[in-house]
């Protein structure tokens, strides 16, 4: 009987001995494996960049703002700020419309939701095409700014100025140059007759 109990627990100790070793062997590994992974998150200088980035909001009237954008690039000096590239909005209305709004690039808050679109910028509502070099949007205030070399154009009219503003729950708009002395550009396009 002595026999089988020294048995038992020489298998016992075994069994124990064997199982620590391969525990401790796999505890060190997972943790060299995950120091080495945080030794290059620091390293890496992109780690800030952010692949196919999309927001989704909505106020409290119930206007929708989709944001989409190729990459995202955090700003490390301010992290609610995200600095976009091959941006695309869609700024559903209430009343059914939409406004689609393209742009190389944007400044996007993901507190209040404002956005700031440049460099080839293009909105189009309805059978109206705004393009410019920059446009702030607000969701908060209902107001679109497009700004610098802005064209506006329908089947009837092309408008040239400095800055339209809109307010986008009452559509007021606002058309005017920096200067003074400069006058907004209206041309109207002739669909029929002879006018």
């Amino acid at each position: 009987m002595n026999r089988s109990l020294v048995f038992k627990f020489f298998f016992i100790s075994l069994t124990v001995i064997f199982i620590f070793i391969i525990f401790t062997k796999f505890i060190k590994k997972d943790q060299t494996v995950n120091s080495e992974n945080i030794s290059k998150e620091k390293i890496q200088p992109n780690s800030n960049i952010i692949q196919d980035v999309k927001y989704f909001s909505k106020d409290t009237q119930g206007n929708q703002y989709i944001l989409d954008a190729i990459e995202g690039q955090i700003d490390l000096s301010d992290n609610k700020t995200i600095f976009l590239t091959k941006v695309k909005a869609l700024i559903k209305l209430t009343n059914g419309n939409e406004i689609n709004i393209t742009s190389e690039y944007g400044k996007y808050n993901i507190d209040n939701y404002d956005t700031i679109f440049s460099k080839k910028v293009k909105i189009n509502y309805r059978e109206n095409e705004i393009t410019g070099d920059y446009v702030d949007f607000s969701l908060n205030n209902n107001s679109l700014i497009i700004s610098k070399n802005v064209v506006y154009s329908n089947q009837k009219n092309l408008l040239k100025a400095d800055v339209l503003e809109i307010d986008i729950e009452t559509k007021n708009t606002k058309i005017f140059m920096y200067e003074e002395e400069k006058k907004v550009k209206i041309k109207s396009l002739k669909n029929h007759g002879n006018n």
